[in-house]
């Protein structure tokens, strides 16, 4: 793939089900709005892509998220019955690696927001190709050891749960 040498825009790609659960696990709720905010002002992303398992219901959910600034990439989800128990599975990892290839040469640099050790080929490539800006994760605790080596990339996000945590006077997403 070509390098453009002339881009100077940065792209976020955002493992939704590791951000919501990995924020969640932490006893907060992100605000999706600051969110967006953030990664444009910090890292100045021009384009968030949020890869999300789409479940019926939930559209008022995408729709804020839209609303936000957000490219929403939906995953269709199957129902999955184990032990008397349906889950819901909407894996969004190669949605997610794919568009970051896709958009390679759009972008100057990726932001990646996820602790998901499955990534590590595409934190790689993208490093080894002067590609990558930044890994956001969602909890220290949730972690891969596989994305370690990239720790001078690593923001951990419980370090900006006083500026993104939801404020329960604005919407609940």
């Amino acid at each position: 793939m070509k390098k453009s040498s002339k881009n100077t825009a940065n792209y976020a790609f955002i493992d939704s089900q590791n951000l919501y659960l990995g924020v969640k696990s932490q006893g907060w709720k992100l605000d999706y709005n600051r969110f967006m905010v953030y990664l444009k002002d910090k890292f100045k992303v021009e384009r968030a892509f949020i890869f999300i398992g789409y479940l019926a219901g939930n559209e008022a959910l995408y729709t804020r998220l839209q609303q936000a600034g957000f490219v929403v990439v939906f995953k269709p989800t199957l129902e999955i019955k184990k032990n008397g128990k349906i889950f819901v599975k909407g894996n969004v990892d190669a949605e997610l690696v794919l568009h970051a290839m896709i958009e390679y040469d759009n972008y100057h640099k990726a932001v990646i927001v996820t602790g998901d050790g499955d990534f590590h080929c595409l934190v790689e490539y993208l490093d080894q190709n002067n590609k990558f800006l930044k890994l956001l994760v969602p909890n220290r605790n949730g972690f891969s050891a596989l994305l370690r080596k990239f720790g001078k990339y690593v923001v951990f996000m419980s370090a900006l749960r006083s500026k993104l945590s939801l404020n329960k006077k604005r919407a609940r997403y």
